[in-house]
């Protein structure tokens, strides 16, 4: 029997999660018919309830929650799910049609995103993600965003694990935010582009410390200032409600939120300063609302969670002894309220009135009845957008509120053309207009390749010399993405100059016949691998660009005493590096094409040539068929010798180079010869003087019979 009722309950959990509510009700509802255990009996009640609330019947489930709270005090976990069912409605139905049509609607008519369109000031280009108010101290994150370094720090704070980017959804994540100082070039011009919201925010700074210092008046005298200046910022209503609060100025502090909400409807904290400020007024329900609404849009806030069912408990379950008078004044306002009532009477109609429409079936009978399901249904649909009851009164020919004029300089949808100066935007390595600019943790910004040129030689910051081997080590070298964005909208023309010298210089480095990149070391040849060790600054270099460039190849050269490298080399294409947290790297690379050099060069401390390629000659008719017997017959000779090398040598031989290739089908095909020759001379005991001669033959016949040569020689050697 008891393995039959955890089959059963088993289904009914695999039921709801395939979202059949109907049926997970119906089993919890037969399992509580032959439980006794006031424990077992709660939590299937809870079940069932749960069930009943995300199958749209919202009546019965409360009726069922009202009567799990007779067998003992519900706890936050056994109502987890019906704030989440109701925040998630208020998410299908405000996102889905108050937020995101008419938002939209109302920033394409401003000319602006949603949010711009929301607070009329157009944040786009300068906004903090996370406070979605002007950017204020701003950090650079290792994935190129950025954040106000407040937000940045308090989010570390609240949630007391890693910051994880808005933006990015968690591609970076930054364990001590405080090692990331403030970028200094994107300070600066938000501060000379706007000086009024940059005087504001100082404002804000110090009227937070004197907020720290419980001066509360003197606080709110910065914020009555930082408004004036700043009359469409949410955060200075937000922060100023939150000081009305603490000097009981309860209707001014509700005042206050509701401005924050309607500047900026998608933003968690201001329903939450508004939930604070209804719930010192003993607005219960309403507070419970705002706090369901925070988490429609954002569910994973802790306050609004733990506030949400606190006061869903005590709205469904009050308290119906009389309360001491000593208790705070938010229990006094909650118990005076409900306790001269019944447990079934304190349920308000207008406590949901931010969810979604449910359905309500005619069956529907229990301690509610129709009559308050059907007021509770009327409420839901009641709450409305600020902006949305502005359009009804304008269009019923009422007067709308009229919104505080802009300050001059707070409109930031624009930048004045006397306050560019594209010098304030140069790299201080190249002296040109940033191109790719990556911010250091340190707060400097530099073109990308201009940091990774001088990281190659020392691992600290060209400018204040702080330690970079960390940033060098993840090898992170994502864009600024608001320096970027305010080059190419603010400096076009310049932008447009800058990207027409690096597409030059790109196409200059992918020519393969000019400036071939020369790797000064040993023999390579053409299909062999050729691993590298690469460690001095001027090949770190010669290597990223190769890769940069896209063309991932390279020339290897022996050294010449007096030409600085020989006069025939091979081609080589990288295959995969490996980087080390010093800046070293392995480069796998196999050989290609041969060549010859026509002209030797240097560039950026590493050699260059003009090249030409080179080609065997093809022959035909007896010729070739002398050319195919001979073939034959120094391969037999070459797999003779091959075979008489010690077990050990033929291993390490195998290990380095792979095994010695088949002979081709057709010995002209490749216009490199057969790839077995190249891996023979690669492995023969020459020095490199020796093996060069036949890198710049370009007769497969005397290529041939030069390897049968050293091959005779290796032979009558071993003899002796």
């Amino acid at each position: 029997m008891r393995t039959e009722c955890k089959s059963l309950l088993h289904l009914a959990a695999e039921a709801f999660q395939s979202k059949n509510f109907d049926l997970a009700a119906d089993i919890y509802e037969c399992q509580l018919a032959g439980v006794g255990g006031s424990g077992s009996r709660l939590e299937l009640m809870a079940k069932r309830a749960d069930a009943l609330a995300f199958g749209g019947r919202i009546t019965e489930a409360l009726e069922v929650y009202r009567r799990a709270s007779e067998i003992e005090q519900l706890r936050p976990v056994h109502l987890s799910n019906l704030i989440e069912y109701l925040s998630d409605s208020i998410r299908r139905r405000d996102r889905g049609e108050s937020q995101s049509s008419r938002w939209r609607r109302k920033g394409e008519e401003r000319g602006g995103s949603p949010a711009a369109g929301a607070t009329g000031s157009g944040f786009e280009d300068f906004s903090c993600g996370i406070c979605l108010s002007f950017l204020l101290e701003p950090v650079t994150l290792p994935c190129g965003h950025s954040f106000c370094k407040r937000c940045l720090e308090r989010e570390r704070k609240e949630k007391e694990r890693p910051v994880m980017c808005k933006e990015c959804r968690g591609s970076s994540t930054v364990d001590d935010v405080q090692s990331y100082r403030v970028n200094v070039v994107l300070s600066n011009l938000l501060a000379k582009w706007f000086p009024a919201w940059h005087h504001a925010g100082r404002l804000r700074r110090e009227g937070n410390g004197l907020y720290a210092e419980r001066r509360m008046e003197a606080a709110l005298d910065k914020y009555n200032q930082a408004i004036q200046i700043a009359p469409t910022d949410h955060i200075l209503f937000s922060n100023r409600s939150q000081i009305h609060s603490s000097l009981r100025n309860h209707e001014k502090a509700l005042r206050d939120a509701e401005l924050a909400c309607s500047l900026m409807p998608l933003w968690s904290k201001g329903h939450i300063r508004k939930a604070q400020a209804l719930v010192s007024l003993g607005r219960t329900e309403e507070a419970l609302r705002e706090y369901l609404v925070c988490l429609s849009i954002e569910p994973d806030c802790r306050l609004a969670k733990s506030e949400a069912h606190k006061l869903l408990s005590e709205i469904l379950f009050p308290a119906t002894d009389p309360v001491p008078e000593h208790i705070s004044d938010r229990s006094n306002v909650h118990s005076s309220k409900n306790s001269v009532r019944a447990p079934v009477q304190t349920f308000a109609p207008g406590f949901l009135s931010s969810a979604s429409s449910l359905s309500l079936p005619e069956r529907s009978e229990g301690c509610f009845g129709d009559a308050k399901a059907e007021k509770i249904h009327d409420c839901l649909l009641k709450r409305k957008w600020t902006s949305e009851e502005d359009e009804n009164k304008e269009s019923n020919g009422e007067q709308k509120k009229p919104r505080p004029e802009t300050v001059q300089g707070t409109d930031l949808r624009s930048v004045s053309g006397d306050l560019l100066d594209p010098t304030e935007l140069e790299c201080s390595l190249c002296m040109r207009l940033f191109y790719e600019p990556v911010t250091t943790p340190c707060g400097h910004t530099f073109c990308l390749r201009c940091l990774e040129r001088c990281l190659d030689h020392n691992p600290k910051c060209p400018l204040c010399k702080e330690e970079l081997s960390e940033y060098l080590v993840q090898r992170q070298y994502c864009k600024t993405v608001s320096t970027e964005r305010l080059i190419s909208k603010y400096l076009p023309t310049e932008f447009t100059e800058r990207q027409r010298i690096h597409l030059e210089e790109m196409a200059e480095l992918s020519n393969l016949n000019k400036n071939m990149p020369i790797f000064v070391c040993t023999m390579a040849f053409p299909t062999v691998p050729c691993p590298l060790h690469i460690f001095e600054p001027c090949y770190r270099l010669m290597v990223r660009r190769c890769m940069e460039a896209g063309t991932n190849c390279f020339g290897m050269c022996l050294g010449d005493n007096v030409k600085g490298f020989a006069d025939y080399g091979c081609l080589l294409e990288i295959r995969d590096v490996k980087f080390f947290s010093d800046g070293r790297s392995v480069v796998d690379t196999t050989g290609g094409r041969r060549f010859k050099v026509i002209q030797h060069r240097e560039r950026d401390g590493y050699n260059t040539a003009d090249i030409e390629y080179l080609e065997d000659v093809k022959v035909e008719g007896e010729a070739e068929r002398e050319l195919q017997c001979l073939h034959d017959g120094v391969y037999e000779q070459a797999l003779v010798w091959v075979n008489s090398l010690k077990a050990e040598q033929k291993e390490r031989i195998e290990g380095h180079f792979g095994p010695m290739p088949q002979k081709d089908s057709d010995l002209q095909a490749s216009p490199n010869g057969p790839s077995w020759c190249w891996w023979l001379l690669a492995v023969l005991p020459l020095e490199g003087r020796a093996q060069l001669p036949f890198l710049a033959l370009t007769s497969l016949k005397d290529r041939l019979s030069g390897i049968r040569k050293v091959l005779l020689f290796m032979t009558q050697s071993k003899v002796r």
